[in-house]
């Protein structure tokens, strides 16, 4: 499903209004419509509804939807953040018809808003342009806008939450936080990244007429993965499937004091419908790491320490039956480990996944992850990419979009960046953001799970943008059906694998 930011939603705007001939009044009196009907869903039997206008279309909404719950008999009254001079064109025609139609307009700055229990404040003060931190009256009425929700009121945003970035879903300064939003056309980036999705409340994509061919023409920017989508990209296993069909898998993982990070890769290789799962790794490893899973095969590397040159032959034997590689979750690094991985991958040519400790490795000697060649999946959480890319946690997270699909197009590989919405990258298509999942995966493993998980699903034949994709949705979709049970503070890693097959079930696959 499209997902659009502040620049693509004005091109469309523009394409619909200028060059399809679409009147820009009839798209704000529809975007009203959505706005008062919403408004007067979540108001009481008695409630007031108070709209804060700020002076662009955004408030011309407002005023439309001030007007039309007026026309309902709704109790309803417009806080004016602009004088009626300072309004665009089409706002002032709205907002004198709201003011013929009864509504009373308040200028002067925002002052209390006398809103409680029952009542409804809707938020038009700023649309998806906004830039920079709110200031001044239009600051002021953002916290009072809060103190009415604190004191009872329901707040209903027009088109984002002001205040928020409608690329990102950063708050840019002080931003509302809203029980339900009404945006227009398209979903919004900002309303589906966190933290906003969570300032937004419930969202509605209300439709304002415009026209499919408007959008068609600004190219698409990002989606957000559906279960439909995410389905279809997973075919039923033929009647006749056995189990060289399902995929062979080489999970290269696991060092003293982190075996279970090996066992839970396994467990997401196995639990990801792989036909066969080998796990490569130290002798002392082996015992612990396959302890409860007998389904999985093993690989003693010789020799004690870090992975390393004189791994590179045993390495390149076991992978000539594999379809698929995963490495990284707990592995012993070292001076050489980098290089080790990188003449596995171009030596063998196998879709790969690279996790944990081998992108650790890969950033300490300032290798890329593409740089082998091969086909490639990696997934890293955000301070793994600050490493590989060379910057703070705090830049990864402020545009994780926009890094991932940089780092995908120039590693040439699909990053699956985890965290609060995973977003899924790859060197061609628009990047992807990831609905499923919950607060309860962060602990420690639920990434190892995923690298087996997405491991399976290339072993299985899908390329590496679709495994990114359906294995971070099935991966988020586990987490959620646990937490369902456990709560999210009981979530454990160990959890997901029979989580993972309760999706598998819901899928019918």
């Amino acid at each position: 499903m499209r997902l659009v930011g502040s620049a693509e939603m004005r091109e469309i705007d523009r394409t619909a209004i200028a060059d399809l001939g679409i009147p820009s009044l009839v798209l704000m009196e529809r975007a009203g419509g959505a706005v008062a009907e919403a408004a007067a869903a979540l108001a009481g039997p008695r409630g007031r509804v108070v709209v804060v206008a700020g002076g662009g279309n955004n408030g011309g909404d407002g005023y439309v939807a001030a007007r039309l719950l007026r026309a309902a008999r709704r109790d309803v009254r417009v806080i004016a953040l602009a004088p009626a001079a300072r309004l665009s064109p089409d706002a002032r025609a709205v907002r004198e018809q709201a003011e013929r139609a009864g509504v009373p307009v308040a200028e002067g700055g925002p002052g209390p808003l006398d809103a409680g229990e029952g009542d409804v404040v809707v938020d038009a003060i700023f649309g998806t342009g906004l830039s920079r931190a709110p200031e001044g009256a239009f600051a002021e009425a953002i916290a009072l806008i809060e103190d009415a929700r604190v004191a009872g009121a329901r707040v209903v945003a027009v088109d984002v939450p002001s205040g928020l970035s409608a690329d990102n879903g950063r708050p840019l300064g002080p931003c509302v936080r809203a029980d339900r939003t009404v945006t227009f056309a398209f979903q919004k980036r900002g309303l589906v990244l966190e933290p906003g999705a969570s300032l937004a409340g419930d969202v509605t994509v209300a439709d304002i007429g415009i026209p499919a061919e408007a959008a068609r023409r600004v190219p698409i920017g990002a989606e957000v993965l559906t279960e439909a989508e995410a389905r279809l990209l997973v075919p039923p296993r033929a009647a006749d499937a056995h189990k060289g069909d399902a995929g062979r898998v080489l999970v290269l993982a696991g060092s003293p004091g982190k075996t279970g990070a090996a066992h839970l890769a396994l467990t997401g290789a196995l639990r990801g419908g792989a036909g066969l799962v080998t796990l490569a790794a130290r002798g002392e490893v082996l015992p612990f790491a396959l302890a409860g899973r007998p389904e999985a095969m093993s690989l003693a590397l010789a020799g004690p320490g870090p992975l390393a040159a004189a791994d590179l032959d045993p390495l390149l034997a076991a992978a000539k039956g594999a379809d698929a590689l995963v490495a990284g979750p707990g592995i012993p690094r070292g001076p050489e480990t980098a290089e080790l991985l990188v003449a596995l991958l171009r030596q063998t040519r196998v879709p790969a996944v690279l996790d944990a400790d081998a992108l650790n490795a890969l950033a300490e000697a300032g290798r890329s992850p593409g740089e082998p060649g091969a086909p490639v999946v990696v997934t890293p959480h955000p301070g793994e990419m600050a490493r590989l890319c060379g910057t703070s946690i705090g830049a990864v997270q402020a545009d994780r979009l926009g890094i991932a699909q940089a780092k995908a197009r120039e590693w040439n590989v699909t990053v699956v960046l985890k965290g609060a919405r995973t977003v899924v990258a790859d060197p061609e298509g628009p990047p992807a953001i990831i609905p499923t999942g919950n607060a309860g995966l962060a602990t420690g493993g639920t990434g190892d799970v995923l690298a087996g998980l997405v491991g399976a699903l290339l072993a299985g034949g899908l390329p590496p943008p679709a495994a990114g994709r359906v294995g971070a949705w099935v991966h988020g979709r586990a987490g959620d059906l646990v937490a369902t049970r456990l709560g999210q503070r009981g979530l454990v890693a160990g959890d997901l694998g029979e989580a993972i097959g309760a999706v598998w079930a819901e899928w019918g696959r």
